[in-house]
């Protein structure tokens, strides 16, 4: 089969066998085009998905990854993947941990668990921002979150969250990209949970999710990769581990691998960040342009712990903590998730902890995981570092494409330069450069339109409306496209 559009005697090359790589591989595979090669410079799949099972028995995800979906396409998928007995299925239970105590999530539907004056504080707020709304739209994420959700909530949670997460400044990032992202808070509604004692912990699209019971979330793709061809030798096409594309050179339509070879493409699914992409294609106008685009490491702490939860911690899937007495912004309780996601669960359980990290927020390496061990025990999720039985530690550089002032003015007269000049799509979580289309079902999806869009030159929904795509249907949920 040949595409719809004009891609010469070239193959399709794909540089990255993360979701959005593995995603346009196989829709190419799928519709019977065979004249594609995956290059994915690590020897396994899974990109930012992936998991690693340590020297000690206990498996991994780089950051918490949980299983939903916006289509019915990634649904269909992810039941085709793994058998009915090979998931583990499970009802969301997040909470914010505050003052030293915890608060359901969403944090705005559940103030009542606060003391009761700043219980009072945070439901005037609330009340006196849904009676004076601005006509005009938020100048940056900050104002959005003051107008939306009042001072007392901004001050006590949604800008000190923000900013760990982020590690960077809300005034200096935009809030367009919100959609699904942030609940956004009913005063009406907030006020009868007080009044009623209720609790409200329904909201998005993740309150129902599932999880492999082996393999971490990386089995889900490792799955997917073992569907598709693997071929090295010279001539194939299919997915080619530990060759990592070095440079691009847009004029000639190459690529120049880690190995010394070259390969011509009809067409480039690049999937590594926008900023190298520019960076290794040797064009200084788009180093230039993309050097206005920013973005965060993470830290991943796994932490082995010795015994059972304890009951307060049994069920509790995962948590915030928006105050700086946890260097971490998000925990984990990862054996929840699998009890094969430990050695023996008969004897351990296991926390995962994140920390984010930018130029404005420094961490401290050499001891980030003492004081994430020491964070977990303030907060009583542990009783105390006699308690750890083994610690995991895993940076990533690129963590969270940040949704700053500017970033969609760069995408949206870069992307489409690329595919016209160059005919590269670049796309996925960091290719694309959208926090708000990243999820693992959002980067498949936008290989699968990418790869679509290529053969059939079809309209990618995914990666110029996620807002449309991160709608629920009334009648259909968030099954909503396709």
């Amino acid at each position: 089969m040949r595409a719809s559009r004009d891609l010469g005697k070239d193959p399709i090359v794909i540089v990255g066998a993360g979701p959005t790589g593995l995603g346009a591989a196989h829709a190419l595979h799928q519709a019977g085009f065979d004249d594609w090669i995956l290059y994915e410079r690590d020897d396994v799949v899974g990109g930012l998905s992936r998991s690693v099972t340590d020297e000690r028995g206990f498996t991994w995800d780089i950051g918490g990854h949980v299983g939903f979906s916006h289509y019915g396409t990634f649904t269909r998928l992810l039941d085709d993947l793994l058998k009915p007995d090979e998931w583990l299925h499970h009802e969301r239970e997040s909470w914010v941990r505050l003052l030293d105590r915890w608060v359901p999530y969403p944090f705005q539907n559940n103030i009542r668990h606060l003391p009761p004056e700043e219980c009072a504080r945070c439901l005037e707020g609330l009340i006196r921002a849904a009676l004076d709304p601005s006509p005009d739209p938020p100048r940056n994420f900050e104002d959005f979150i003051i107008r939306t959700f009042g001072e007392r909530i901004a001050d006590l949670f949604m800008r000190p969250y923000n900013v760990k997460v982020w590690a960077c400044d809300p005034a200096k990032m935009d809030a367009g990209w919100i959609a699904d992202r942030v609940a956004v808070p009913d005063a009406i509604r907030a006020a009868r949970n007080v009044i009623l004692g209720r609790d409200d912990v329904s909201w998005g699209p993740n309150n129902r999710f599932r999880f492999p019971l082996r393999g971490g979330t990386g089995a889900i793709w490792r799955a997917l990769a073992a569907r598709l061809p693997l071929e090295r030798a010279e001539g194939l096409r299919g997915i080619e581990k530990g060759t990592e594309v070095v440079r691009v050179d847009p004029g000639s339509r190459r690529v120049c691998l880690s190995d010394g070879r070259e390969h011509s493409y009809g067409a480039l699914i690049s999937t590594m960040p926008l900023d190298r992409l520019a960076a290794v294609s040797g064009r200084q106008d788009w180093a230039e342009r993309t050097a206005g685009l920013v973005h965060s490491a993470t830290h991943v702490i796994g932490v082995g712990l010795k015994g059972a939860a304890s009951a307060e911690m049994r069920t509790k899937c995962w948590m915030y903590f928006p105050e700086s007495n946890a260097p971490f912004y998000r925990v984990t309780h990862f054996s929840l998730y699998s009890p094969e996601n430990v050695d023996d669960i008969s004897v351990h359980w296991s926390l995962m902890a994140e920390v984010s990290e930018s130029p404005d927020r420094p961490v401290n390496a050499s001891s980030v995981v003492q004081d994430v061990v020491k964070g977990l025990a303030r907060h009583g999720l542990i009783e105390g570092p006699e308690q750890v039985a083994h610690t995991w530690h895993h940076r990533v550089e690129y963590g969270y494409p940040t949704p700053t002032l500017g970033r969609d003015a760069i995408l949206h007269s870069l992307l489409p330069q690329l595919e016209k000049e160059a005919a590269i799509l670049s796309r996925g979580r960091f290719g694309a450069w959208l926090y708000e289309a990243s999820n693992m079902d959002h980067s498949y999806m936008q290989g699968l339109e990418a790869a679509e869009h290529l053969l059939h030159n079809r309209p990618e929904f995914t990666l110029w409306r996620p807002h449309a795509v991160n709608q629920p249907h009334p009648a259909l949920g968030w099954d909503l496209y396709r």
